[in-house]
């Protein structure tokens, strides 16, 4: 799959600099396309699961239109260069995970951007699906009377309570 340097100059506007953490996302975004058969999202179709929240996040967005907002771009923090990417409408996976990279190379993002995707990355399977995003009501919190959803409220003594106003519980973490 050639270079396409129109979408990598989208995704440098975006990111607002060019650098080799982008260039990873924009060819993770790339070959997902491939593999999956897919396109941009325009609503929850596609779904990205981001292992890290790093510069190449914003490829991703850009390409493949995975976004917080939407619901479709979801965060498993675990600091690898690792994505999964989900294709809602026909059913396919792929985890994508970067290969080492070599040892001494001057310019990082010229190496990524030179390769073809299916260089970089291994493809490993993804875990299932996760399911749509949903809308919860929100509860004003007795303490500083801002509105939260209620799957982030607590109860407390028959109030509810945001979890910036909760007293945190722990009796194990000494």
């Amino acid at each position: 799959m050639p270079f396409d340097e129109e979408s990598w100059k989208r995704c440098a506007e975006f990111h607002g600099h060019v650098c080799g953490g982008l260039a990873i996302g924009y060819q993770a975004a790339r070959y997902a396309k491939e593999l999956l058969e897919t396109e941009f999202s325009k609503d929850e179709e596609l779904v990205c699961v981001a292992e890290n929240d790093a510069c190449g996040v914003d490829a991703i967005q850009v390409l493949l239109g995975c976004s917080v907002g939407k619901g479709n771009l979801l965060f498993h923090m675990r600091g690898k260069q690792a994505f999964s990417f989900y294709d809602r409408n026909n059913g396919k996976s792929v985890r994508l995970v970067l290969n080492e990279l070599p040892e001494g190379i001057e310019d990082t993002m010229k190496y990524i951007l030179s390769n073809e995707p299916g260089n970089l990355f291994a493809i490993k399977e993804a875990k299932p699906l996760p399911e749509p995003a949903k809308k919860f009501c929100s509860y004003r919190c007795s303490r500083c009377g801002e509105k939260t959803g209620e799957n982030w409220v607590r109860l407390v003594n028959g109030e509810y309570r945001c979890l910036d106003c909760i007293e945190v519980y722990d009796r194990f973490n000494i």
